[in-house]
């Protein structure tokens, strides 16, 4: 199979929304290039004495509307055009759900997990590394110019290392910088309902969309749903939708395979023998047949939610997958020739930077409640994320039939025009003060 390149996919939709908006050049050409990489070799010691050098990537791609704000994944495919995506398109998910927020991403490359005959790297070994790579990167990071999160592979425990590393840079007290991060463990200055605000999101966003009448779905009673990735996301989706909205959840997978019943699938069972058997997979769970995530993809189903990494919806399977709906938790599952074909398939794709929003929604409530040093309860978080997905999912649909186009379009339709205002706006006001200051100058 070919390699996609995440990042010259993200650069398409945004040449194809400014031709649709007839956006400015000068706009154009600024969203389509990060503002600052920072690319790293750093050394770190092994549990065997031995000496590693380890690469690290910090995007900066946009911070019109407020920070940067993007996770850090720790993985062994991590490469900087994937990290430049995810920068991307988390400027353009904060503008989609109207967060004071720009767009940042991070990774390491490493084996944070068992890969191939690579073992897995220790806890020691993993705290050393996140050290090393935060001081090279506190120097541009801060509660008021880049606020990192976890992404793949990387948890609460990686943020506290962040902070308390970061602390020590700064000089100053951990509870004076908690802001710097967030998904931070609830005692280190993290906020409830972090753990499950992806998936709430999607849910909020998928309940939105069948209410106003976008899907074929009537209503989620009973819906057929199938899950390819089976994490944080994942879970709790499938957890969600079968507790509060009956849907029958009929197959689910990790990176090891997945599996299949027709009939239905406890979410919380599946979950407890994922994480009690020794290879740490839904493979093996009792009365499921085994399939691939390919074959995942392609089962007859309402609602198919790709939870796990991006591209994974492609021209070359797009014509077989058969679900109703696709919610995308994952970043970028879809490719933009994949999204032409489901759509004239008229199966209804609720693009990533709308339906994973919530994580960074809550995110951001995170971040407020430390710098207002707040504590928020379940309750306002579940109630605040729940009016913003379904407010910028309505704005988002609208934005598409007001446009003639999908959902992808509509969402980054929406998010570029927040993010063009604030450039203009910027660029006058700066060209204003510029020529303040040249006249003062001359008169003197």
């Amino acid at each position: 199979m070919r390699k996609i390149n995440p990042y010259e996919n993200a650069q398409t939709i945004i040449r194809r929304t400014a031709e649709i908006m007839g956006l400015e050049e000068w706009i154009t050409a600024f969203l389509l290039r990060p503002q600052r990489e920072i690319n790293a070799s750093f050394l770190i010691e092994m549990d065997d004495g031995s000496v590693r050098i380890f690469q690290g990537y910090r995007v900066q791609h946009n911070n019109a509307l407020g920070p940067y704000k993007g996770g850090i994944r720790y993985h062994w495919d991590v490469d900087l055009n994937e990290v430049r995506a995810l920068a991307t398109w988390m400027s353009i998910k904060c503008a989609t759900v109207a967060l004071p927020l720009g767009g940042g991403k991070g990774g390491v490359i490493c084996c944070p997990r068992e890969h191939g005959s690579i073992p897995a790297m220790s806890e020691g070994e993993l705290e050393r590394m996140t050290r090393a790579f935060t001081r090279v990167i506190a120097p541009d990071i801060g509660p008021d110019k880049d606020i990192p999160a976890p992404d793949v592979y990387t948890d609460s425990k990686v943020m506290g290392w962040i902070v308390d590393e970061y602390a020590r840079f700064v000089g100053k007290p951990v509870n004076e910088v908690l802001g710097v991060v967030t998904g931070k463990a609830l005692d280190n200055g993290g906020s409830l309902g972090r753990d499950q605000a992806t998936a709430r999101g999607g849910q909020f966003v998928l309940r939105e969309a069948v209410e106003r009448g976008h899907t074929s779905l009537e209503n989620l009673e009973g819906a057929e749903v199938a899950i390819q990735g089976y994490g944080n996301a994942g879970s709790n989706f499938a957890r969600l939708t079968h507790e509060q909205d009956g849907c029958r959840i009929v197959a689910v997978s990790d990176s090891k395979g997945g599996i299949y019943n027709p009939q239905g699938l406890n979410p919380q069972a599946v979950l407890e023998y994922k994480y009690s058997s020794p290879k740490r997979t839904v493979v093996g769970y009792p009365d499921a047949e085994v399939i691939t995530n390919q074959e995942l993809l392609e089962l007859e189903c309402d609602i198919l939610a790709p939870s796990a990494l991006e591209n994974v919806i492609t021209d070359e399977n797009a014509n077989r997958v058969k679900s109703k709906v696709v919610v995308e938790l994952a970043n970028g599952p879809t490719t933009p020739d994949a999204d032409n074909i489901l759509c004239e398939k008229g199966i209804s794709v609720l693009p990533d930077v709308l339906a994973n929003a919530g994580g960074v929604t809550v995110s951001c409530y995170e971040w407020q409640q430390n710098l207002a040093h707040e504590k928020w309860s379940a309750e306002k978080v579940d109630r605040m994320l729940e009016d913003t997905m379904r407010a910028n999912t309505s704005l988002v649909l609208e934005t598409a039939k007001q446009y003639s186009v999908n959902p992808r379009i509509g969402a980054h339709v929406l998010a570029i025009g927040r993010i063009a205002e604030k450039l203009r706006r910027t660029v006058s006001d700066e060209t204003t003060e510029w020529k303040t200051e040249i006249r003062a100058a001359s008169s003197t």
